[in-house]
This record gives structure tokens, sequence and C-alpha cells, in this order.
């Protein structure tokens, strides 16, 4: 009896599974509100950082100007300077928005410039917001503050979001990578950064090397066409359309009180950052003096509006990379944090050493990657990449260039550091810097940003930073010996048959997944 027992038990619990499969599959979004679409300010003349900017624009009327945000610390003070300057309207785009110290301190600030008249829109992919849709939801109740979330899941949380990816999968699977923000038409800022402690040296385990870049010019314009393209996608839902019932009408102002208490709370920060308007633009003309003025080129793939649609061509930013890969004549290199090449990539690859180029790209260790699974990816064709002709170096966790990264005070001794940024310097005359790591999932499936600047000021200085990352001190450098055997090695004396800083366990789990051919979805 009590075998028959566990039998029932089995199939009334595989008959559930189905039943509740059957019903994901069956859920779809509403409708999508027309009455969100919205444009972006576009008269930066108007306000004061425009103003500001203005003079620099008469001498460079076709160029704009580029500050690259290499350190966390002032990626976060420039995005929170700005915030405090604005006039008119805040526009940001994220792929994650954390409830972490950073991330909660300056949605604490968006508030405080929407209570003083500022209009903010906040889009945000929906794959990371787990836990956040009440937050997010009383913000948007704010008359000058409206969320968007980005390709939604039908049923928002617990099991049944990862059971509506099961079923819903081709839709899902395509994300918006994108990572920009702007304020008052006037200044921008795009790159590789999400909003967390972790890429704002504010984590107190791992923190990333990472690169953005600040914008002034005719480019901050395609950033607001690129937000106001995502922004009015019919894949962009209004946060209130999803979640009607999130806030209560009667808690809704103790909420927003509740965040306005706070705002002013620096706790957890290592730095002060402006917080009122008269520092903060004092703080940014401090910035713009430092503005390197040159052509540059905004590239970002449309959003996704049919989720049947062929995920098997590269993308418009993907098609710009491959553009400067076949036009470099001399070297390329990369530094990105997650690297997959597939067939085709492979033969581009050689086809560009087989004319001289030379290829170096930098990307993480299994010790350094916050991501087995990608790292596993990687992993599958690291050979291959090493076949064809690329230099292969993997950042160390422990790198001595941690002490100039990060600026956060003691972690270098305690934590460890990632490589989450995506740049590349061709023939150091060009180069790139956005949301774009050199993977399959960029390419073919998410939504990317991507920067081409044509300076060799800058290409030089990028490209000396990348190398310098390269060196014994802060990666290792991966080759293979006659037999094919992968080695490490940091220097003359230091050689790894296996890879680095790491137990059999993780070594494990990287090798297991490695089998699986699962690299486009990486």
């Amino acid at each position: 009896m009590a075998t028959v027992s566990r039998h029932a038990v089995r199939a009334r619990s595989i008959c559930i599974l189905f039943v509740i499969l059957f019903i994901q599959g069956c859920a779809q979004l509403p409708p999508r509100n027309a009455s969100s679409l919205s444009y972006a300010f576009d008269r930066p003349e108007e306000t004061r950082l425009g103003r500001e900017v203005q003079p620099y624009l008469q001498n460079q009327p076709s160029d704009s100007g580029f500050y690259i945000q290499d350190t966390g610390r002032e990626a976060f003070l420039q995005r929170a300077a700005l915030i405090e300057a604005a006039e008119q309207s805040i526009d940001a785009q994220y792929y994650i928005w954390n409830s972490d110290v950073s991330g909660t301190y300056l949605v604490r600030r968006l508030l405080v410039a929407a209570d003083r008249g500022v209009r903010v829109r906040l889009l945000l992919d929906d794959v990371n917001l787990d836990g956040r849709d009440s937050m997010f939801a009383a913000l948007d109740q704010h008359p000058n503050i409206k969320i968007s979330i980005y390709n939604p899941f039908v049923t928002r949380s617990g099991i049944g979001k990862w059971l509506n990816f099961v079923t819903d999968f081709q839709r899902l699977n395509q994300r918006m990578h994108n990572k920009t923000f702007v304020v008052d038409g006037a200044l921008g800022i795009m790159g590789g950064r999400n909003i967390g402690d972790e890429y704002f040296d504010l984590h107190p385990q791992m923190n990333f090397r990472d690169r953005d870049v600040l914008i002034a010019g005719p480019i901050v314009a395609d950033l607001s066409a690129n937000f106001d393209a995502f922004w009015n996608s019919a894949s962009s839902y209004p946060i209130s359309q999803l979640e009607p019932d999130a806030v209560q009408e009667q808690d809704l102002n103790a909420q927003l009180d509740q965040i306005r208490a706070s705002a002013s709370d620096i706790t957890g920060l290592t730095r002060v950052p402006p917080q009122n308007s008269r520092s903060a633009l004092e703080y940014m003309l401090q910035t713009l003096s430092g503005l390197i003025w040159a052509e540059g080129k905004l590239v970002f793939d449309s959003p996704s509006v049919d989720a049947q649609a062929d995920a098997d061509s590269p993308q418009r930013s993907a098609q710009m990379l491959h553009q400067l890969v076949e036009q470099a004549d001399k070297n390329i290199l990369v530094e990105s944090a997650y690297l997959i090449l597939g067939d085709d990539q492979l033969d581009i690859l050689r086809q560009i050493r087989a004319r001289g180029v030379r290829v170096s790209a930098l990307t993480n260790s299994l010790a350094s990657n916050d991501l087995t699974t990608n790292h596993a990816g990687y992993a599958r064709r690291r050979g291959a990449m090493l076949a064809n002709g690329a230099e292969l170096y993997e950042l160390r966790p422990d790198a001595a260039g941690c002490s100039s990264w990060i600026e956060m005070p003691g972690f270098c001794n305690n934590g460890a550091v990632g490589l989450h940024a995506k740049s590349a310097v061709f023939d150091r005359k060009t180069l790139y810097i956005g949301s774009f790591n050199i993977n399959l999932r960029s390419i073919y499936l998410n939504s990317e940003t991507v920067l081409v600047i044509h300076s060799p000021q800058l290409a030089e200085r990028l490209a000396q930073d990348i190398e310098a990352a390269m060196a014994p001190e802060n990666s290792w450098r991966v080759t293979r010996d006659a037999d094919g055997q992968l080695l490490w090695s940091a220097g003359e004396d230091q050689l790894w048959t296996h890879e680095p800083a790491t137990g059999f366990w993780r070594r494990f789990k990287s090798g297991l997944f490695s089998l699986l051919p699962m690299e486009k979805y990486l």
C-alpha cells in the first residue's frame, strides 16, 4: 500500500506540474497601454547643464566630447551629480538596478529630483527585477516619475516566473542589456556598468573593473533616440499595468515619505556625493574641462518586436564591430567580461590573423568570473581561439592593479576583482566602449549599445590600460604546449596546467557545463 501511495503522490505531482506548465503556456501579457508613449527632452540650451556645454560645441560643432569613467568612484559620483543638477529630465535605461547601497541611494535622489519638477523615466529589463516591484510601483505613482519594464514575464515572481521562461523561451530569452543615462538632453552616460555596489567600488567582497563614457554634444541626442525607441517599444510595459495591486493607495504616501526621509542618508558610501544643485554643477564643470572632443558614432540594436524573429543573424551593433575588425590593419585589443566565439567568429579570427592582424583579448579567469556557466562557454571554445591565432589573457582575482582600479579603502587586501568592461581598440586609432560582450548572446540575442570613437588620443590611452591589465601581475597568459595541453603563466617562473586559484569542485562544474552546446544562451 505504501508503494502505491508513493506512486500516486508522484503521479499527482506530475499532473500538477503539467497543469501549471499548461496554464503558464496559455497566459499572455495584456495589451500594452499606448498612453505611456513619450519622448526625450530636446532643448538642452534651456538648462544650466546645456548652457555649460554650449561653449565647447561652438569650437567642435560636429564632434562630441568624451570622458572615460575608468573607476567605479567616478561613475557613481558623476551619476549622482547629474541627478542633482537636472532641471528638466532624467532618462535611465538599465539591465540591472540593485536595491543595495548605491542603487537605493540613487533611487532616493531620483525621487528628490522629481519632487522639484524633473521628469524621470526609468526603463528596466525584467529578468533581474525580483523583489523590487513594490518600490518601483510606488515611485511610479509620483506624477513626475514613470517606470516601464522591458519584455516582462507574465508571472512576476516565484517559480511561476521561471516556468513562464520555459514555456515562452524564445521571447523571454531576448533581453535589454543596454545601460544609458541622459540628463536634460545635455549630458549622457553609456557603457558597461549596471546600477549596483559591485560596479561602483562599494561591494565588500567583489568589485568589477568596468568602463563607461560621459558624453556631451550631438551623440547625446542619439542616446535619447535609443531610449525613446525602447521606451515606446511594444515590448515595454508601464509597471502600473503589470502590477496594478502592488501598492495600495493608502500606503502610497507613506512609502514615498519613507524614501524621502532617508534621501540624504549616505550610510555605506565611501565618498560623499553632491546633494544640491550648486555643488553638483561645480563638480560637473570640473569634469567637463576634461572632455576629449572627437568624431564618434552611437549604434544601438532595435528593440524586439517579433518573438519569432530570426535569432541567427548578427544584430546592428555586432555588424558595426565586424566592420571595425575588417578595417583593422595591425592590431586589435579586446577587453570583454564574457568571451565566447561561434564558428563564424572563429572563421573571421582566422582570416584577420592570416593577413597579419594581431588579436589580443583579456577576459575573466574562472577564479574572477561571477558566472561559472559563462566561463564554461568560453572554456569550450578557448582552444579553438588559440588555434586560430588569438592571444588570450585571463584576469587574476588578486590583480596588483586592483589598487588603482578599485577606489575602496582596504578592499584589495580582502576582496576579489572581476572584469565587467566591454571595450576594444583598433590599430590604436579607434575604440569602442559599450554594453556589448564579445559573445554569442550579444551578437544574436540581446539588445546592445555600442559607442565608436575615432580618437588616437583616447585609443592610445585605452590600449595602454588594457595592456597593463594583461601584464603578469594582473592576468594569466593562456597558451598551449606542443601536445595541445593548455598552460597558464604569470611570467617565466609561474606555470599551471589547470586553471589557477580554483578548487577541484569549481573546475569540475565548469568542465561539466562546457560539455553542453549552450554557448549562444550564456
